[in-house]
């Protein structure tokens, strides 16, 4: 059976099962991205939506529609694919103001409707495909309106995510009743943003939530969004003075790998501890740099799409203006060694909490935009962070 025929099966059983037991979830004094309560933010994170139109995806007994209708003042769409749990939402909640609850597949309800300025999915949209899903979303919000979601991330069973776009088997727990099994898109999250943005998104924040209870393993994501404005139209362009500039700038890359020891760091010959990294070359990306000077200074072995950029850090020394771009390797192959003819070596892994004195200011840089929490000292620099690419 395909994932989603399980998934409507499985939400029909639940709903009904629910009917059956006669059971309504309250209201909420405020909205819940988790199952459990006091854990992440609230509705603040949709923005100021008072008069404005909001999507809830999968939209359940309604609950979550009443509380932004009624304490923000939003005019709340939930949009639920099982016919009982729509019956659940319309038994109780048919003549609040500012709620309307439609019945369907959010996809095509979203072709039928006017645009969303807000839309937001707890636990729901990960039982949806998402090459399915995100583009009808895109299409179905104005520029600029933010995507919200929550997802599962590891659960009970302490499996975490999936590094590929396949759904997998997941049961819904119930207290009363056999659980139910489901197909779930349990993505992790560089894998949530590579789709949000390939679909027209911008990923501001994913932000994990652990359960209350360290010694339980479940983790929810949740993601903050927004969709992008429409593609504006060609414009022409013409060159400037064939004449060449004044070379006054210098451009390099730095690379983090963290591992369960720490973060790498090698020694240069002048004795300063620095991050794996060096000069851009001529017609070079700067993930190119990254694989490239990681591979010559560690003998460790990157992909590109093991590469994400940070963003580039500006300062002025002398009367060069040094521009320094920040990445963070995520995977990686072989051990750390010096390499023959290398200025920098003695490679080592050092603890957050145990850096060394005498970092060089670039890899100093690199690392408090990264992590502005760390008690490093450094000159200033101007960072600004990357915003995925389109």
């Amino acid at each position: 059976m395909p994932a989603e025929d399980t998934n409507t099966r499985a939400w029909q059983i639940y709903g009904q099962r629910q009917l059956a037991h006669a059971y309504t979830p309250p209201i909420p004094d405020q909205l819940a991205w988790t199952p459990w309560d006091g854990i992440g933010p609230g509705a603040e994170v949709l923005g100021d939506i008072t008069g404005r139109r909001v999507l809830d995806i999968g939209s359940g007994a309604g609950h979550h529609a009443v509380h932004l209708a009624q304490a923000h003042g939003a005019r709340v769409t939930g949009i639920e694919l099982s016919p009982t749990q729509h019956e659940r939402a319309i038994s109780t909640h048919a003549d609040v103001e500012g709620a309307e609850f439609l019945q369907g597949d959010v996809v095509g309800c979203l072709t039928q409707t006017e645009s969303f300025d807000a839309a937001y999915a707890i636990g729901t949209l990960a039982f949806i495909d998402p090459h399915r899903s995100l583009p009808a979303l895109r299409d179905g919000l104005r520029p600029g309106a933010p995507l919200i979601l929550s997802l599962l991330h590891t659960d009970l069973n302490g499996r975490g995510p999936s590094t590929e776009v396949v759904p997998r088997e997941q049961m819904i727990l119930l207290r009363d009743d056999p659980p139910l099994p489901t197909q779930m898109w349990v993505l992790a999250p560089q894998l949530w943003e590579d789709l949000l943005t390939e679909y027209g998104f911008r990923v501001e924040a994913i932000d994990l939530l652990p359960h209350p209870d360290e010694s339980a393993t479940v983790i929810q994501q949740l993601i903050r969004a927004r969709r992008l404005p429409d593609r504006p139209a060609w414009v022409s362009s013409r060159p400037r003075s064939t004449r060449p500039p004044v070379a006054h700038a210098a451009v390099g890359v730095g690379a983090i790998l963290v591992s369960e020891r720490g973060i790498l760091l090698g020694r240069h010959r002048r004795g300063t501890f620095e991050l794996p990294g060096g000069t851009v070359e001529a017609g070079e990306s700067f993930e190119e740099t990254v694989v490239r000077e990681l591979g010559e200074e560690t003998g460790l072995i990157a992909r590109l799409d093991d590469v994400r950029l940070l963003g580039t850090l500006v300062d002025h020394v002398e009367d060069i203006l040094r521009v320094t771009v920040g990445a963070l390797v995520h995977a990686w192959r072989g051990q750390p060694a010096t390499q023959p003819d290398e200025s920098v070596g003695d490679w080592a892994w050092h603890p957050l909490n145990q850096l060394p004195d005498g970092l060089f200011v670039c890899s100093a840089q690199i690392l408090t935009a990264w992590r502005p929490d760390l008690a490093i000292d450094h000159p200033p620099a101007q960072f600004t962070a990357f915003a995925p690419a389109k």
